[in-house]
């Protein structure tokens, strides 16, 4: 190889993309490239910054590219991406969002994989959601994946939070749907009398100082999760750390559906010929 060349992207390199505004948080770029590359295969992920109101313009455009096989979605776009695919997943019909965007030899499927992700990061912790008092803050296509996937495992509680009260009876109603036997609140943020917090919001991403709930401290026996992958430490995880509670990052819910992720796009698990 020349000292001019790199050998990591040529010609035949296959494409994907995540699609987002902002996009600068994001880490799928280098995670997915990494799992593309460990399984041997031609393929890079890029960060594609669109704007909202280029999104219907812009993306169906990239659409058409014959060497772009998949797309991840994320802030704001899970849910009007779903709008994109011929083939829709269970997961993300329950939850009216997706975050993968799948080429297909008839077109484009579908799914959402932020609940399963989440669900995988404690599983590996060794945390079970089940008889738990869940609190989910942000009722997006994070929010609802997350909090979906959480009813899933039998949960005593889950108490649901977002700007949007439109949003939050929607997603409280797919709540009761995966399970009526799980109590199903909605109003301000508390973490006072719960087991988990989980934040779902983009509030705390970047440069944002903010907290996603009034608090000063928490119990130390709160387990507290932020969806959110950079900065790793968000300003939630902080005050968690110095309250001594348990914490999962935004990184190993990503590092939970990264695998899956890549079986969808269709990418095998051994070396390429």
């Amino acid at each position: 190889m020349s000292a001019d060349e790199v050998d990591y992207v040529s010609g035949r390199t296959r494409l994907f993309g995540i699609v987002g505004h902002p996009i600068a948080q994001v880490r799928s770029p280098e995670m997915f490239t990494a799992e593309f590359k460990a399984r041997g295969q031609d393929a890079i992920l890029l960060p594609f910054h669109v704007l909202p109101e280029d999104f219907d313009l812009v993306v169906p455009a990239l659409m058409r590219m014959p060497n772009l096989d998949g797309l991840i979605f994320t802030i704001p776009f899970k849910q009007r991406a779903i709008l994109l695919a011929q083939e829709i997943g269970a997961n993300a019909k329950i939850v009216g969002a997706v975050n993968a965007l799948a080429r297909t030899d008839g077109g484009w499927r579908a799914d959402i994989f932020d609940g399963l992700g989440c669900v995988e990061a404690f599983r590996r912790r060794g945390f079970s959601f089940k008889g738990r008092r869940v609190m989910v803050i942000g009722a997006g296509g994070a929010g609802s994946a997350i909090a979906v996937a959480v009813a899933h495992q039998g949960p005593a509680l889950i108490r649901l939070f977002d700007v949007d009260d439109v949003r939050v009876a929607e997603l409280a109603s797919k709540v009761r749907i995966v399970d009526s036997l799980i109590t199903v609140e909605t109003g301000p943020a508390r973490h006072e009398g719960f087991d988990v917090l989980l934040n779902a919001s983009p509030v705390g991403m970047l440069e944002d100082a903010r907290l996603p709930i009034e608090a000063t401290t928490f119990d130390r026996s709160l387990i507290v999760f932020d969806a959110i992958v950079k900065p790793e430490t968000t300003p939630l995880l902080a005050l968690a750390e110095r309250s001594g509670c348990v914490t999962v990052r935004g990184r190993e819910m990503m590092s939970g559906q990264i695998s899956r992720m890549t079986d969808y796009f269709g990418l095998p698990t051994g070396k390429s010929t």
